[in-house]
């Protein structure tokens, strides 16, 4: 089970606001997703890194880091195809930046969903070893390869990205 703080501020809001409550008749759906790049990339950045290379390694770490997320945004575009909304996204690349598109993608240890400790709860339930992702405490809760992230995705059509705490 997951806990999001509800924010501080008006309207108060908390990503469970954007699913039906567990005692509701009615069908809710929920994705997870954990993407990595992989372990080489790291292994890469850190011989860079070694070799005193810092800038090919910060160029390498950069390209990791952004490849995941870009990776994040391809499937979460499946999921919005696959649950017959992608035709509500913006027109342009910009837009989705900008979150034009039906839903939200939270990831943990952002402002919505601070807290990181919950990495190890997805990474279990998405059974991450699978991909060679690791997590747990001795890594303050941060995904190993560092090129990788996860996300919970809400289809709802009112969420939105907020602060939290």
């Amino acid at each position: 089970r997951f806990g999001f703080p509800r924010a501080t501020r008006e309207p108060h809001l908390c990503i469970a606001d954007f699913f039906r409550p567990i005692e509701s008749p009615d069908v809710d759906y929920v994705a997870f997703m954990i993407v990595t790049m992989g372990e080489r990339v790291s292994e890469r950045t850190k011989e860079l890194f070694e070799a005193d290379r810092y800038q090919e390694y910060l160029m390498l770490h950069g390209i990791g880091v952004e490849m995941a997320e870009a990776l994040a945004e391809l499937w979460h575009h499946r999921i919005r195809t696959e649950l017959g909304f992608a035709d509500q996204d913006g027109p342009t690349v910009q837009g989705l930046f900008r979150q034009q598109y039906r839903g939200g993608r939270y990831s943990w240890g952002y402002p919505a969903c601070p807290d990181l400790e919950d990495n190890e709860k997805v990474a279990e339930l998405l059974e991450a070893e699978r991909i060679g992702i690791t997590v747990n405490e001795d890594t303050g809760f941060q995904f190993q390869p560092e090129q990788s992230t996860s996300a919970i995705i809400c289809h709802h059509p009112k969420a939105k990205y907020f602060v939290a705490r």
